[in-house]
């Protein structure tokens, strides 16, 4: 057995202490489970105790089920998995029954989860089946079931409990949404029973006091019904049917998890307790060997921590950002000095006008407004934040930081300008970085001292939240001056990827012929509805006539000029670019303007597409709904393949992980590599060639492919590791 968990008798109580060595939280393996049993099962058969305590030696209860076991069960195959679900879901009972008679529920013994901190997933599932929750009362802990982001939904009975619990309408938000909340709201939602200040001394007083029908679950007890109703009442019929609308309505059909979560809770809803964790075990399995839970689990999880955790961070010590200075006090510099500060970063946020500064700093301000009225962040918290920035206009004051990052106005001139003048003025061994999102880096290097210590780093808007930080290297960036840009986007919680320099990099250079392929199909005569839905039944978050309004016609005409400037001859997106063009015509800029592909309201609220479309692009046939989707999803792959043939991108993990977090690239995929191998290289070259024939050379195979497809390879192996290429 493990020494996951410990064991203590105190008073009369067992105080069953989960805390696994060499990690710094608790998560759950199958071979944890089997020592908490026994440690149970020792508890419930000693005479001496008269109650027990589950709680953690860690300043966190647990982060979940360890996400690797669960993606090597796919290898057992699906009658393995689903007996060792139904193992744990007999664990769970035990421990909620707690040695009672199943006939007259009596003889239990009192059985308390403490939380200290966090508890996620398995980490509220396990509390569930205990009798009574506490939680200390910490603003930084976090609470919920999050599997169904990963592509998978509680399945260590969490479902089929919160909902007898909640009922469907309340616990959704939770099981489907994946809502993670801070103790206080988790408990005003009814997740958990008490939160204070001292919860062990408040379980051990609770456990001296508890009654027999104190620990009877509810579903438990004789005449029991779910709040909200059953499926085939009057009052639960409309639940489960707007639930089901719901689901349909978010995810477009794309992802399959919720679909099948929604079927284990109307299906358990309609028989006794323990068939329904039966029924939950069997959709879980289900989910659990489909192709996207893997891709999802493999990518959003596996990849993302590694890469998180350094599996391409040159080999160097550690060398935190004490001080960061950010030249530009716009909504992306901004945003930058909002995360830095949230980190514990000290700030200088510096730009020409002190207005502009100062409205810099209310921007963050006003971040922290919005988050206090939600009761995610508190006044002092917000105090906190601002104290570590200062704005200036005083380009010297930038002697004192570790790290400047450039964040001006996206033209190269000026860009140089200001980076030629800030390398005069920063110490030896501070970085000098420029945050851009398409122009090439490396003649920027040319404007300081030391192009050693220069190095790309592309935030994404809003900087503040979008998760993803691309940095950019040179030929001429120095290892340390790496590592430097990645400590940098670890202290700001930013996952990030390492990439070579290139126009528009990774990520925007994959999203820019989405785009682009959206303003094609638009010019040829396409349904504007049909394109934009067949992208978001893809699982993309915005169709692409939308996402341009929100980045605004302006910048895309303004980027595609660019592009054909440097294009020169190679230049192939003048449909697109004529298109923008023609819209920008009409005096339809996008979002901010209040006009674009799309109609607002006067609060900026997006309505319907622009019946104009119609008169200005002619409508024609349209195309089948599967080959506007294939050519939405295979015009970003086959550029992110071409990238990494190019060696933009160096680690398809980073590339995976890279397309999700920066421009959403259907997560049910696991990213376009995991996407390849979930369809199959043969499956996707005859599409590619079809589309090549049809739509034109941009769809051309990429040599990268024909070689795969020729030797019969994968991007990954069967269990998830990269395939060297």
């Amino acid at each position: 057995m493990t020494q996951d968990f410990h064991y203590t008798l105190e008073d009369g109580i067992a105080i069953i202490i989960w805390d696994q060595p060499h990690r710094s939280m608790n998560v759950m393996t199958s071979e944890a489970f089997a020592t908490l049993d026994e440690m149970m099962t020792h508890a419930l058969d000693d005479a001496h105790v008269r109650g027990i305590i589950l709680t953690s030696g860690k300043a966190d209860f647990a982060a979940g089920m360890d996400l690797a076991e669960v993606a090597q069960m796919k290898t057992q195959g699906p009658r393995a998995i689903f007996d060792a679900v139904m193992k744990m879901h007999a664990i769970l009972r035990r421990i909620e029954r707690a040695g009672m008679d199943p006939a007259t529920r009596q003889g239990g013994k009192p059985v308390a989860a403490v939380l200290p901190g966090t508890g996620l997933g398995i980490g509220l599932e396990l509390p569930l089946a205990c009798h009574r929750i506490f939680v200390k009362d910490r603003e930084d802990a976090r609470i919920g079931l999050p599997e169904i982001k990963v592509g998978l939904f509680p399945g260590g009975g969490g479902t089929t409990r919160l909902v007898r619990k909640l009922g469907l309408m309340a616990a959704a938000p939770v099981l489907l949404e994946g809502r993670i909340m801070t103790p206080k709201a988790a408990q005003k939602a009814g997740l958990i029973d008490e939160v204070c200040a001292d919860p062990m001394q408040a379980a051990r007083d609770w456990i001296a006091q508890a009654a027999p029908d104190d620990l009877v679950k509810p579903w438990d007890k004789p005449g029991w019904s779910m709040p909200g109703g059953a499926p085939y009442s009057a009052q639960g019929f409309m639940t489960f049917a707007g639930a089901s609308a719901m689901i349909n309505a978010r995810t477009k059909g794309a992802y399959m998890a919720p679909k099948a979560l929604i079927s284990a809770v109307y299906e358990g809803a309609l028989v006794p307790f323990d068939l329904a964790l039966k029924i939950e075990a069997r959709w879980f399995t289900h989910v659990v060997c489909h192709p996207q839970s893997g891709a999802m689990i493999n990518t959003l999880f596996v990849n993302k921590s590694a890469l998180e955790k350094g599996a391409r961070r040159p080999d160097l010590p550690a060398q935190p950002t004490a001080h960061l200075g950010i030249i530009g006090a716009g909504m992306m510099g901004a945003g930058i000095a909002l995360g830095a500060a949230r980190a514990g970063i000290t700030v200088t946020l510096l730009d020409l006008d002190a207005a502009r500064t100062e409205q810099g700093k209310g921007y963050c301000a006003g971040f922290y407004d919005k988050a206090i009225k939600r009761g995610t962040a508190t006044p002092a918290q917000k105090a906190d934040v601002l104290d570590r920035i200062t704005t200036t206009t005083d380009m010297d004051t930038l002697c004192r930081c570790d790290m400047v990052i450039e964040a001006v106005f996206e033209d190269p001139e000026i860009k140089a300008n200001v980076l030629a003048q800030a390398a005069r003025i920063l110490p030896d061994m501070a970085v000098l970085a420029t945050n851009t999102s398409s122009l090439p880096i490396t003649g920027l290097a040319q404007a300081c001292k030391d192009p050693a210590r220069f190095v790309g780093i592309h935030f994404f808007s809003p900087a503040e939240t979008m998760p993803l930080v691309e940095i950019i290297t040179t030929a001429r960036t120095d290892p340390a001056t790496v590592a430097r840009a990645f400590d940098l986007a670890r202290q700001m919680r930013k996952t990030p990827i390492i990439v070579s320099d290139a126009r528009f990099f990774y990520a925007n250079r994959c999203i820019t012929p989405y785009l682009n392929e959206g303003l094609r199909l638009l010019e040829e005569g396409a349904s504007p509805a049909l394109i934009e839905n067949a992208a978001v039944m893809l699982g993309m978050p915005l169709g692409p006539l939308q996402l341009i309004d929100e980045v605004s016609l302006d910048l895309a005409a303004g980027i595609a000029k660019a592009t054909r400037a440097a294009q020169g001859a190679d230049y192939a997106d003048h449909t697109a670019e004529a298109v923008v063009g023609a819209m920008i015509a009409q005096d339809r800029h996008g979002r901010k303007s209040g006009a674009g592909f799309y109609q607002y309201d006067a609060d900026g609220k997006r309505q319907a597409l622009w019946p104009g479309l119609g008169q200005l692009f002619a409508r024609r046939a349209d195309p089948p709904l599967e080959e506007v989707q294939n050519r939405l999803l295979l015009i970003q792959t086959l550029e992110a393949v071409r990238a990494f043939e190019a060696g933009v991108i160096h680690d398809i993990r980073e590339a995976d992980v890279g397309a999700i977090l920066g421009w959403g690239f259907a997560p049910w995929s696991g990213g376009p590599f995991s996407w390849i191998d979930m369809v199959g290289v043969d499956r996707v070259v005859a599409m590619t060639e079809d589309l090549a024939v049809r739509c034109g050379p941009r769809f051309g195979v990429p040599p990268l492919l024909a070689r795969m497809k020729a030797d019969g390879r994968r991007f990954y192996q069967s269990g998830g590791t990269p395939v060297a290429h």
